[in-house]
């Protein structure tokens, strides 16, 4: 993936998508000084190069009835070979885990990782009892997962989408 150039407009139009997405063209472009028309060009260049990959609505789980976040590392089976496909076939266990985990919605975000343990999972709940169904259910009845290790959020004091604009 190739970096893409960028001036100090296009850093500063990204920054202000990120504020906030519904922006119209005409109120991005008077905040960086530029007519409509190259703002929108910048705005589709961005847009095309995938450095706006989309652009979505911020949901609270709270208020959604989803107050339990838990962070788990999880630990494959590390045998060498394949491991069996139900479909039949040889696929590794890391391509039935990533698969199963594009099935649970429980899963808002999925890290392969270095170190002890081969992912963390961003799980979002809305209690104890549906993080237990979730882990006894799905998680650990996965037959690639040899090991979880859970931490609970007690607090979030600072969560953001938006990336540092270098």
């Amino acid at each position: 993936m190739t970096k893409i150039e960028m001036d100090a407009i296009d850093r500063r139009i990204l920054a202000i998508l990120q504020e906030n997405g519904r922006l119209s063209n005409q109120e991005i472009a008077e905040r960086v000084n530029l007519s409509p028309s190259p703002c929108l060009r910048r705005i589709r260049r961005l847009e095309e190069s995938g450095v706006i990959r989309g652009y979505v609505a911020l949901l609270d789980p709270r208020r959604l009835g989803l107050d339990l976040l838990a962070y788990v590392n999880v630990r494959l089976e590390k045998r060498s070979g394949p491991a069996l496909s139900p479909r039949g076939g040889d696929v590794t266990h890391a391509d039935l885990f990533r698969a199963a985990v594009q099935t649970w919605p429980e899963v808002v975000a999925c890290y392969a990782m270095t170190g002890d343990m081969d992912y963390l999972l961003r799980v979002q709940v809305a209690d104890m009892a549906h993080f237990s169904r979730f882990v006894q259910e799905q998680l650990l009845h996965h037959p690639s997962v040899i090991d979880v290790k859970t931490s609970f959020s007690l607090e979030t004091f600072k969560e953001t989408t938006a990336l540092p604009i270098v």
